[in-house]
């Protein structure tokens, strides 16, 4: 069904709380032919929408479709009085008129019992919705305090699922989570970005995120305010490599906004991932981009086991060159031999450590590869010029 421009025009004003700009409800329920007394907002945001847009090829034709058939079927459904704006792509907003409200859980109950029927509606067209629902206001001008009520209530579909429903009065978890620092967890993050381990930052990655959720109770807002922090962290890491500052700040806006339009918690985690692979990379980037793809192979396989005792033979073997051949070759394309590149890589993984966490020495050797703490002692004041003990000592 395609909206009438009048009553889409009217809805607009009462939804954005500009009505009280134009002239008293009254006057304005007149100018523009409506009889309708809205109360109260519900919004019906189809389930995984970018996904079947993309999947339909989104073609207009097909958003068109699926935006008359929601209409369709909420018109036969909603047996009361009702506007209906389009607040954004695959969501709408129903500006309902109620009559006397009943004792409040009877109110609500009937309005969630009307959300069940939108959903069993949409559902006979293969769609998925979850609706939010706001609180009743006999005032018209308040109506938009509804409609961002009803938009605020969804906010716990982040980490939820498809087809539910959410009542700004439903209670909530309002204990204050106190979020751990995981500090241990960001310094193995920050160390395998500054290698340029793909595989081992989004493993570790998707670990840590998974325990920021459960930390933050769940709750959305926190959890990206915290994913926001560690893109941060990265972000310096990344560019005291020397990375391009300029274009990291520049990418970090646009990860953070498209981070806050976004509904799902997978969604994120996939969007997070992505863009700590592109920060690794662009760390990789800034001294590897002129080694043949021989030494480049070389390199993942060290980064891959670097925990591990890691012999000349064995990456020469692997690269299917002779011992002495790799060794010339590596030297001549990295610049210093593959000892040397193997402990100051190490080393460099070695300070996220001692700058963030307060592991012992021996514990922090183990973790990079070097399995005598007094020789990751020595190695690390011969590239350092100081001890590990005198380097944390300073960062703190």
């Amino acid at each position: 069904m395609k909206q009438d421009p009048i009553r889409a025009a009217f809805s607009h004003l009462l939804l954005s709380g500009t009505l009280v700009h134009e002239g008293t409800f009254a006057e304005l329920q007149q100018k523009f032919g409506i009889s309708i007394h809205p109360h109260l907002v519900m919004i019906i945001s189809i389930d995984r929408y970018p996904d079947i847009a993309s999947a339909s090829g989104n073609s207009l034709e097909w958003r068109k479709k699926v935006g008359q058939q929601l209409v369709g079927k909420i018109e036969e459904t909603v047996r009361i009085p009702f506007l209906w704006n389009w607040v954004e792509e695959g969501v709408l907003a129903l500006l309902l008129e109620l009559e006397e409200q009943d004792s409040v859980n009877e109110f609500n109950r009937k309005m969630v019992h009307m959300a069940k029927e939108i959903q069993l509606a949409t559902n006979s067209i293969e769609l998925s919705v979850s609706i939010g629902i706001g609180r009743y206001y006999q005032n018209p001008y308040a109506l938009y305090q509804s409609f961002l009520e009803a938009r605020k209530s969804m906010s716990g579909r982040f980490f939820q699922g498809n087809q539910l429903i959410f009542h700004c009065e439903m209670k909530r978890n309002n204990e204050e989570p106190v979020i751990n620092p995981f500090n241990e967890e960001k310094a193995e993050l920050l160390a395998l970005v500054k290698i340029g381990d793909v595989e081992g930052t989004i493993q570790n990655l998707k670990r840590l995120l998974e325990k920021l959720a459960v930390a933050s109770h769940f709750n959305e807002d926190i959890f990206k305010t915290e994913v926001v922090s560690i893109v941060l962290l990265l972000s310096k890491r990344v560019i005291d490599s020397g990375a391009n500052a300029i274009t990291i700040h520049s990418n970090n806006t646009n990860f953070i906004q498209n981070l806050y339009h976004i509904i799902r918690y997978d969604k994120s985690v996939n969007l997070v991932c992505e863009y700590a692979v592109w920060l690794t990379e662009q760390s990789v980037n800034t001294h590897l981009n002129k080694v043949s793809p021989v030494i480049q192979q070389a390199i993942g396989y060290i980064k891959e086991h670097h925990q591990k005792s890691i012999s000349l033979i064995e990456i020469a073997q692997f690269c299917c060159l002779s011992r002495h051949h790799f060794s010339h070759l590596f030297k001549k394309e990295v610049g210093i031999s593959l000892v040397d590149y193997l402990n100051r890589m190490r080393i460099d993984m070695s300070l996220s450590y001692l700058e963030m966490t307060d592991l012992p020495i021996s514990e922090i050797a183990a973790k990079i590869g070097f399995h005598d703490a007094n020789y990751f002692s020595r190695m690390f004041k011969k590239y350092m010029q100081v001890s590990p003990s005198d380097y944390r000592i300073a960062r703190n």
